[in-house]
């Protein structure tokens, strides 16, 4: 690792170890208000404490690991303040999967910041379109939507967590498929992704070529959708309900939280990935035309050129 990029990782530390101690202490002053608003609080202080390192380092992306440190950190807060008894084998492999969850996902978003000077390409597009209320739009846009949007999904840790529960069920066995799926494809995805990247295109182009001289990427899990990525996230937090559904059914409201989030990968995401990608890869029309958006389909019969409807 260079010295400009471990510099880059001890601040990100240092403003997540600056964030978790304000959470800490804003968390213990409202400690008599409901966990929930007590995270909530909690995680609202911490996100504004990473919104202001990344200003004072003019970088954004120090936001991006919060999407998936802040789970399990509001997960182990409703379990110690929970006054109810929980359901041990509910408990253990909920807790497993959101721990592999986070630590690969944070992983991957390591392996990808090349530091400090490095942003991610929505954040610098936004500069370009909004210059001086950058800034404002970058706290609400970049930070603060993003957390409430976290915060919804994390509503299916506390209906586990804080609910006296029923005994394990059938529920629970399709909670804990479905989101260890949801881990397993999103590894899967970003692995074949970055094999992809690493190769050389036929026209001799390697990662660090033009992107218009690489082919669109049409293998493994890739074939069965433009954004396999973004469909592991999405189930995911579909995986978590279900655990809440398997505890307390009366915690269907809960619900909102993976709506939430579908919503932000449907209307928000795949949108901006495929502007971006039509933007850089010529190829990347076919893609759309042949390949579903988000969930896992068959690919669609390519027209031919030449070839009109009947």
């Amino acid at each position: 690792m260079s010295m400009s990029k471990r510099r880059a990782f001890l601040i990100c530390l240092g403003t997540y170890l600056a964030a978790g101690a304000v959470a800490l202490g804003v968390g213990r002053t409202v400690g008599s208000l409901h966990p929930v608003w007590v995270a909530a609080i909690a995680d609202l202080a911490a996100t504004v404490t990473v919104f202001l390192f990344s200003m004072a380092f003019n970088n954004s992306s120090l936001y991006d690991p919060y999407w998936s440190v802040a789970p399990p950190v509001i997960a182990l807060y409703w379990l110690l303040a929970s006054s109810s008894p929980v359901v041990v084998l509910r408990v253990i492999p909920l807790f497993a999967l959101v721990l592999v969850w986070s630590v690969r996902l944070t992983g991957n978003w390591a392996r990808g910041w090349r530091g400090m000077e490095h942003e991610d390409w929505r954040y610098v597009e936004f500069r370009e379109r909004f210059g001086r209320l950058y800034w404002p739009v970058s706290f609400l846009g970049i930070h603060l939507f993003p957390t409430i949007v976290v915060f919804l999904g994390c509503l299916s840790l506390y209906a586990v967590l804080d609910a006296p529960g029923r005994g394990p069920g059938v529920l629970d066995a399709a909670a804990v498929i479905v989101t260890a799926a949801a881990v397993w494809i999103e590894a899967t995805a970003d692995r074949q992704l970055r094999r992809f990247l690493a190769e050389k295109s036929p026209s001799g182009a390697g990662p660090a070529g033009r992107a218009a001289d690489r082919p669109v990427f049409d293998r493994g899990l890739w074939s069965l959708t433009r954004h396999p990525n973004y469909f592991g996230e999405v189930l995911f937090w579909w995986g978590l309900y279900l655990f809440a559904l398997a505890a307390a059914p009366g915690f269907w409201w809960a619900v909102v939280g993976p709506l939430t989030v579908t919503a932000l990968f449907v209307f928000v995401s795949v949108p901006m990935m495929d502007r971006r990608m039509l933007a850089r890869r010529p190829g990347y029309a076919e893609a759309m035309s042949s390949r579903s958006g988000l969930v896992p389909w068959f690919p669609r019969e390519r027209k031919l050129e030449g070839e009109t409807a009947p």
